[in-house]
């Protein structure tokens, strides 16, 4: 993954725009937009300083072998296409044996993914895949530190987490 990573052609569009300038994004719409976006996300996932290790030295990652995998899996969570048959937690589990994942990686793959859909596209099934990605990530973080993969176990803990930041918000009982 050397070499040129640094030079994907969506960071190249991104550096010749200008702030505000209006962008001409498509939604996601297929398998193949999948791909697109999860190649260019891996991309630059592996060129990270703080996560890249994790794939490419930790986890030995073959990104030809796995992106089909990974396709699978997004499609399944973008277009609820019902082909990824996987348990990720295991995968995520184990991993985090060897290397142990928190806040600061899963902020960081958060913060990557979404600049990569960004970048890529725009629409209802863009932004639902930040927010799965955003509530996959939390759940899993979640789970690797021990507890419940649900933020919503009880009032107290939805409003622990939305203190440190792992859920956006608490919502109030509405007034009877």
């Amino acid at each position: 993954m050397a070499g040129g990573v640094g030079e994907a052609p969506a960071a190249r569009a991104r550096e010749a725009r200008q702030p505000g300038e209006p962008r001409d994004l498509r939604d996601l719409r297929d398998r193949d937009d999948i791909a697109r976006l999860v190649r260019e996300f891996y991309a630059r996932a592996f060129a990270d300083p703080l996560i890249g290790p994790i794939f490419t030295d930790i986890a030995h990652m073959d990104l030809e072998h796995h992106l089909p995998i990974m396709c699978d899996f997004w499609e399944t969570v973008v277009f609820r296409a019902g082909i990824y048959r996987r348990n990720a937690f295991t995968l995520h589990e184990a991993l985090n044996r060897r290397a142990p994942l928190g806040g600061a990686e899963f902020e960081r793959w958060i913060e990557l993914w979404t600049a990569t859909v960004d970048d890529l596209f725009a629409g209802e099934s863009a932004e639902r895949a930040k927010a799965q990605a955003r509530r996959i990530a939390s759940s899993m973080r979640r789970r690797l530190a021990g507890g419940s993969g649900s933020a919503l176990e009880t009032i107290g803990t939805r409003e622990r987490l939305a203190a440190a930041g792992e859920i956006d918000e608490v919502r109030e009982a509405p007034a009877r």
